[in-house]
């Protein structure tokens, strides 16, 4: 299982590295990103020619042996590599639909694919990794809230923000405005039902993976408890995870009870 996900990770690392390249215009990361997509599907058909000297035709090697040993769609891939693309072309979110459209893509089929690798085909559990994927993607932008908005880029939806009564030259104090704090409380709300309904794939697989996927929940959950106790503003402290918290993880890993 290990060489599969490295083999994924690297596909999807450098893809990603693609679309957040300064040092290219947005056509540019649009185009390698585009040959990625067409390199993937050449390997999946046992097309490409391989350069043992070349890293990145190693990883379609990898990867293209993956998809099959484990009959991974395709659809999952190329799904990665459109949120890719979107983050070199979308900084802005209008509603809370497209921006969990934009998780779907860029975080959903990441457990998607590690279900299929652990040999786990189940609707339910697909569902619920699908939730647990889109809290992740969303934590992980409300941590970044402070540097994402240095870059130009802004994951609160506009409608959201409107609602609140924000304005966007607001950002450019060292704290949030009530308004910015509303709107990110909202997000953050929203959120935690997602990792609630998210909750169950946690239960619902077995081994190692089992472990590793509570701490992941309980992790997510842990850094959205430091924003309620920070008035729901990212930018007053450094949203992470200290030896205390790490501590109290433990803590509630060794009281995680099976929920129906």
């Amino acid at each position: 299982m290990r060489a599969h996900i490295a083999a994924v990770y690297a596909f999807a690392r450098y893809a990603d590295d693609f679309a957040d390249e300064d040092e290219r215009n947005p056509i540019e990361r649009l185009a390698l990103l585009e040959d990625w997509k067409r390199r993937l599907r050449v390997s999946i058909a046992g097309e490409l020619q391989i350069d043992t000297n070349d890293q990145r035709d190693l990883i379609f090697r990898a990867v293209a042996d993956t998809v099959r040993s484990c009959n991974l769609p395709i659809e999952l891939f190329e799904d990665l590599l459109s949120a890719f693309k979107q983050d070199v072309t979308t900084h802005r979110y209008e509603t809370w639909v497209q921006l969990l459209d934009y998780c779907r893509r860029s975080a959903n089929p990441v457990g998607r694919i590690v279900l299929r690798i652990a040999g786990y085909r189940n609707r339910g559990l697909d569902e619920a990794s699908d939730n647990l994927c889109s809290a992740l993607q969303l934590t992980n932008f409300i941590q970044d809230f402070a540097i994402d908005w240095q870059r130009g880029r802004l994951y609160i939806p506009a409608e959201m923000i409107r609602l609140a009564g924000a304005r966007e030259s607001d950002l450019d104090n060292s704290y949030l405005s009530t308004g910015w704090r509303d709107a990110v409380k909202e997000v953050a709300l929203r959120t935690r039902e997602l990792f609630k309904n998210g909750r169950f794939v946690c239960d619902g697989v077995n081994g190692r993976l089992k472990y590793e996927l509570r701490f992941t929940w309980l992790g997510g959950v842990r850094i959205l408890d430091q924003l309620q106790l920070n008035g729901y503003d990212p930018c007053v402290h450094k949203l992470k995870i200290e030896l205390s918290d790490s501590l109290h993880i433990l803590w509630q890993a060794a009281q995680w009870r099976r929920r129906p």
